[in-house]
């Protein structure tokens, strides 16, 4: 990837969405990405953009893959110094999503077992399901001297 692919992002974002401060790593390949959290819990988004895209013009299942993994695994996120890896990730593909369409995410927890939590997860565009799935995620102890997500 280049360092040029920032140029055709949009932010046209809804506005109760904050961008994530993932500026850096992979985070920054696959951004911008959003996040929105209220009393119903933390929904990510992200709008999909030509560096997203397979050869159709459509969101990479890849990408909807990556995009699950970041929306789900945040249902276990107590604050931004919770840190988890996954252990699986189980993904159903239900449909597609074009070029700019705004694609929204969230997990629920449905078990938890010591440091190991299962959550059940969507990812959609307006009224259209795109990815059904379960994620499990294990926390771990943040390391001395990481950086955070900046």
């Amino acid at each position: 990837m280049t360092d040029d692919f920032t140029r055709s992002q949009t932010f046209d974002i809804p506005a109760d969405y904050n961008e994530l401060p993932w500026h850096r790593g992979f985070g920054r390949q696959v951004g911008p990405l959003f996040e929105k959290r209220d009393a119903s819990g933390l929904t990510r988004a992200f709008r999909v953009e030509e560096h997203h895209t397979n050869g159709m013009m459509n969101a990479h299942g890849g990408m909807l893959m990556t995009f699950a993994d970041m929306a789900w695994g945040g249902a276990v996120e107590k604050d931004e110094d919770t840190w988890w890896v996954t252990i699986r990730l189980m993904c159903d593909f239900l449909s597609g999503a074009n070029l700019g369409s705004f694609i929204e995410g969230r997990g629920e927890v449905v078990g938890v077992a010591d440091d190991i939590i299962t959550v059940e997860g969507r990812i959609w565009t307006g009224d259209k399901l795109l990815m059904r799935g379960t994620g499990i995620f294990k926390l771990i102890p943040r390391r001395d001297g990481a950086p955070g997500r900046g």
